[in-house]
């Protein structure tokens, strides 16, 4: 049976067309109004407010939890400080991604993971030997994100003390309401955000103060489509749509590494040993076959091809999450995994696996695309991602 989250109560009765979706065991809106477009609208110019409490969070604590972390993740876990916040993937033995999140310092040997998957069990097997505990959280604590660039004005006006000091990645305790709020300045939107992660008691006094206070700065709620359009601009990946995780994936095509996924820079190849280190390094002195690149389609191709039968160009009302050819040369090169029109940049955008001599940005490629029921190729050009990457994000 779905559970609820403790915000239910309030985001029950804003949803207008009670259109919600399984995440992780819980139900969670897609849209509160009838279409996404306001969300989303907030998400680029006001604040958005959105239930981010199906993530699974962990605790882990100990005179071992840096050992423990180091040796499962990709960063370099003892050089991060208390405050801090990492966003790293973890690996199998062979380098290939399990999952990807964040890691909050909130001690010198405490720290939370938040995941989209259950990571129980591997956290578990990895600890044997090792002075730490893992406790899992998931459903004791719930958490939102508030993100856009009017969302700082929101916290001010309900924050006890200021959050001008809090940099981007950081994390730190406040009162809201009387009640303990720990903020991290993090978001999935690729725009100025933080995320609030509160006891389940607090939930929604919590809520009630952030939709008073932002009033008077566009606060909205907002649901997974807009989050969907938002951080595809912001060219985030998605387990389960841009990537497999390895312990789902079945055959070889179907695994695929940091450095495959454009997450290079969270492999730290020389810190203390970690689980797929080995194969990482093998990889990274051969090169990689695959690279996630970024698709801007030509407006004009696609135009041009639904000219042909006499209609104006069709586009998705909503962000897709199908896999869809991608050509060069006459033959496929790869395949796109997630995209959306981007009402901001006004282009559409996809994500696609294309082979590694086709990466680079600016190189034409093909992209299948259904004119009238036929399947037809639209120009598309690789594109470095972000997409979208303002100023305010880390300012």
């Amino acid at each position: 049976m779905l559970k609820t989250t403790p915000f239910h109560v309030r985001t029950s009765a804003l949803s207008e067309g009670q259109s919600w979706r399984r995440w992780a065991g819980y139900v969670a809106a897609s849209a509160y109004e009838l279409t996404h477009d306001h969300e989303y609208a907030a998400i680029r110019n006001a604040a958005a407010l959105l239930d981010i409490t199906p993530l699974f969070k962990y605790h882990i604590e100990g005179r071992d939890a840096v050992r423990l972390l180091d040796r499962l993740v990709t960063r370099d876990v003892a050089a991060c400080r208390v405050g801090q916040v990492l966003y790293t993937p973890w690996c199998d033995a062979s380098g290939k991604i399990i999952d990807d999140g964040t890691l909050a310092r909130l001690g010198e040997d405490r720290f939370r993971l938040t995941c989209a998957e259950p990571n129980l069990r591997w956290l578990t097997m990895n600890s044997i030997g090792l002075d730490v505990r893992i406790e899992d959280v998931s459903d004791r604590i719930a958490a939102l994100a508030l993100q856009g660039p009017t969302s700082r004005a929101v916290l001010d006006a309900i924050v006890d003390d200021g959050l001008d000091a809090l940099r981007f990645f950081r994390i730190t305790n406040v009162r809201i309401r009387g009640r303990d709020v720990a903020i991290s300045r993090t978001g999935y939107t690729g725009d100025l955000g933080f995320e609030l992660w509160m006891d389940n008691a607090d939930a929604e006094r919590v809520w009630d103060a952030l939709i008073e206070g932002g009033a008077a700065h566009g606060i909205t709620p907002t649901g997974l489509l807009a989050l969907d359009v938002a951080r595809i601009e912001a060219g985030l990946i998605l387990l389960g749509v841009d990537y497999v995780p390895a312990t789902r994936a079945l055959i070889p095509d179907q695994f695929s590494s940091p450095f495959e996924l454009g997450l290079g820079w969270t492999v730290k190849l020389d810190k203390a040993p970690f689980v797929g280190q080995n194969a990482l390094r093998d990889e990274h002195a051969r090169g990689s076959l695959w690279s996630l690149v970024g698709l801007e389609i030509d407006w004009d191709s696609l135009e041009r091809l639904y000219a042909e039968v006499g209609l104006p160009p069709r586009l998705a009302a909503e962000p897709w999450r199908t896999s869809i050819p991608v050509y060069a040369g006459g033959r496929q090169i790869g395949y796109g995994t997630s995209g959306c029109w981007s009402p901001l940049l006004k282009k559409p955008l996809a994500l696609a696996h294309v082979e590694r001599a086709h990466a680079a940005p600016g190189t034409t490629v093909m992209m299948e695309v259904t004119v009238e029921h036929r399947r037809r190729q639209a120009v598309a050009r690789v594109a470095k991602t972000p997409f979208f990457d303002p100023e305010r994000k880390r300012a």
